[in-house]
């Protein structure tokens, strides 16, 4: 017998919005190192919080192509979040 299926929608108690957050994250970073080294790919993943903290992987071939290419994704990320606070 397996799991139940769940509603995906927003959680509306913080605490346990941040508990699944946590978990989900850490689920989704195991996944792309598993990926990154069963298939020998090149992963790269970003994760912002609801805080705006940023969360990164990036397979150790991409390292330092994906660390700049992550400076100008921040850039473009903040510059986006202001033009849709400037939307009528």
């Amino acid at each position: 017998m397996g799991r139940g299926k769940i509603v995906i929608r927003r959680i509306d108690n913080s605490t346990s919005r941040q508990v699944t957050f946590s978990k989900r994250r850490n689920g989704l970073l195991k996944k792309a190192k598993e990926l990154s080294v069963l298939c020998d790919a090149e992963v790269g993943l970003i994760i912002f919080s609801s805080t705006g903290r940023l969360y990164d992987y990036a397979s150790t071939r991409l390292d330092l192509s994906f660390s700049h290419s992550l400076k100008y994704c921040i850039i473009l990320f903040i510059d986006f979040s202001l033009l849709m606070d400037l939307a009528p």
